[in-house]
């Protein structure tokens, strides 16, 4: 099969796609026809060696597909299932096996259900290890990206207020998700204050930039922030950091997908690339500022 892959660490010129050997779903899993992989951070800082791993390396985390195999122990889906979810073993290729999934809804599109999983675990995890609840008023910074999108609606599922930074040009569009935006940097906390003058009760940074001693004051403390990008000022400010290990949110994946049906739900996808251009793409998610997700397909 066809799939993207680098044999070295480098720039995004290191991806190439190639014939590699098609993978067999073994118990509990499921083998897909991938229809869309999404591109994450994570993808990027795997292949220029910032986060360990060991060429050669096929990217890819979420993903989206056409199943065609079932492994022994798994019930409920059958070959010709649409699914969405979590890939083992890199998801930008022809065929992939997925542990972790859900259905995916026939009014959704494949580029925007391949986007979802990695998004949308996150920002459950995230939001579960806040306690955001219904009431509370949520803090996002980088409310705009993958994981800030997700987590806005999946907070204003639960109830929450939520209020999210990003550029001007995308304060449209956080308002149509629920949200009530501002401009990031210099002044936040006074344009928070505007907003919420007694500050927030909890903060979630998927941006990074310095914005931690910001969220800090305008949260109350150090114990109601936390980072998923900031992971070396975090230590040193009390910030707890998220980066996916240990218990994960994988019931968010259904979760998603019923309130899209309900009209509750949506990832937009920014711009969708071909195998041949995965370093295309990776370079665009490095240089940040992306609107919902990119998301790479087999033709």
């Amino acid at each position: 099969m066809k799939a993207v892959r680098f044999d070295e660490f480098g720039g995004p010129e290191v991806l190439h796609v190639e014939d590699v050997e098609e993978p067999h779903a073994g118990p509990g899993q499921i083998r897909v026809a991938v229809r869309a992989a999404g591109v994450n951070p994570i993808d990027w800082k795997v292949r220029s060696g910032m986060v360990g791993g060991e060429p050669p390396i096929v990217p890819g985390a979420d993903v989206s597909g056409v199943v065609d195999e079932v492994g022994d122990g798994v019930e409920g889906v059958q070959p010709g299932d649409e699914v969405f979810g979590f890939a083992v073993g890199g998801g930008a290729a022809e065929h992939t096996l997925l542990e972790h999934f859900a259905r995916k809804p026939a009014g959704m599109s494949w580029e925007e259900a391949g986007a979802l999983a990695v998004a949308v675990e996150t920002a459950a995890r995230t939001l579960d290890a806040l306690g955001v609840a219904e009431g509370d008023t949520l803090l996002i910074n980088g409310a705009a990206g993958g994981v800030g999108v997700a987590a806005v609606q999946l907070a204003r599922a639960r109830g929450a207020r939520v209020i999210g930074t990003a550029s001007e040009g995308n304060h449209a569009f956080l308002r149509e998700l629920g949200a009530e935006p501002t401009t990031y940097g210099e002044g936040v906390v006074d344009r928070v204050r505007e907003l919420a003058p007694g500050g927030v009760d909890r903060a979630l940074d998927t941006a990074g930039h310095g914005a931690l001693p910001d969220l800090i004051e305008l949260a109350g403390s150090p114990d109601n922030v936390l980072t998923i990008a900031d992971f070396q000022a975090a230590p040193g400010l009390g910030v707890r950091l998220s980066g996916g290990g240990g218990e994960r949110a994988y019931y968010a994946l259904g979760d998603a997908a019923e309130l899209f049906e309900a009209g509750r739900f949506s990832m937009p996808v920014a711009e969708t690339f071909p195998f041949e251009r995965a370093g295309d793409a990776h370079a665009r998610s490095e240089a940040g500022h992306v609107r919902g997700k990119l998301v790479l397909t087999p033709a």
